[in-house]
């Protein structure tokens, strides 16, 4: 059976470049880079603010939805960087959203 596409690539028009990490170290004890893509996605901003005593923080997060799956070789995406709108940003949160037969539906990248 064929599953419908949840992220359908007509509405992914915003460029990105992913940097992805792997669970393992280099010598230098930096994380490994092992996979660089350029790719389009849906890209969705959201903001947060978070009044302190002493201060006003604002944190600016975003989600970026990819349609497929865009690293068939890694079994989870783990973390790394992105770079979207000239902005470099951490991932913290990765997902591969699977259909009932076990195939990858779409990708979720959670940034920071």
């Amino acid at each position: 059976m064929k599953y419908p596409c949840l992220v359908p690539k007509s509405l992914c028009k915003v460029p990105i470049e992913v940097h992805l990490t792997g669970e393992g170290i280099t010598e230098d004890g930096e994380p490994e880079r092992t996979l660089d893509l350029s790719l389009l996605c849906n890209f969705q901003d959201s903001v947060k603010t978070i009044f302190t005593e002493e201060k006003k923080l604002v944190e600016c997060t975003g989600t970026a939805y990819f349609p497929g799956d865009i690293a068939e070789n890694f079994p989870s995406l783990s973390g790394g960087t992105v770079t979207v709108f000239s902005e470099e940003r951490e991932i913290v949160h990765g997902m591969k959203a699977r259909n009932p037969d076990g195939t990858v539906n779409y990708c979720k990248l959670e940034v920071k």
